[in-house]
């Protein structure tokens, strides 16, 4: 995907790789266990056209998200998995599925702890002090600052 965002700026930056109609769409199905490109079109019922899909996998492995393995030479297939970069991208699909269940009309999916069924929320967890840190407490810095951080 061509560059749109020229700020130097971490959103505008991913926005630039994964920011198109499609991507997520695709990387999610691809996480979902959806390998094959058939089975990718098919998880996005075909509302993809097909040159489309083909560019934008082209595109997500030139960024590092995803990787191709030709199972097939004739006609070459490929298999797609996401690479740890790709799999990073797990607690972004899980932090829309809960903002979509709070702010959608319609809810469609909902993120839960598989041993009490119920809603989860999202916290934030410093290592090097070991503790869960309040929205209040967290503070966006320029890159070079972080390891200049306060202790």
């Amino acid at each position: 995907m061509s560059q749109q965002y020229p700020f130097q700026c971490n959103i505008a930056q991913a926005l630039n790789i994964i920011g198109d109609k499609w991507s997520l769409l695709i990387l999610h199905g691809i996480m979902s266990g959806h390998q094959t490109y058939k089975e990718i079109y098919n998880s996005l019922e075909g509302q993809i056209a097909s040159n489309l899909l083909s560019s934008r996998l082209k595109a997500l492995e030139a960024d590092g998200l995803i990787s191709s393995d030709l199972y097939q030479k004739h006609p070459p297939r490929c298999r797609y998995t996401l690479t740890p970069a790709g799999e990073d991208l797990n607690i972004v699909f899980n932090s829309l599925v809960l903002w979509g269940e709070k702010h959608l009309t319609t809810c469609y999916k909902r993120l839960i702890h598989k041993s009490c069924n119920h809603t989860v929320e999202t916290h934030y967890y410093c290592p090097h002090c070991q503790q869960t840190v309040a929205e209040d407490q967290l503070a966006v810095v320029a890159a070079e600052e972080k390891e200049h951080q306060h202790e």
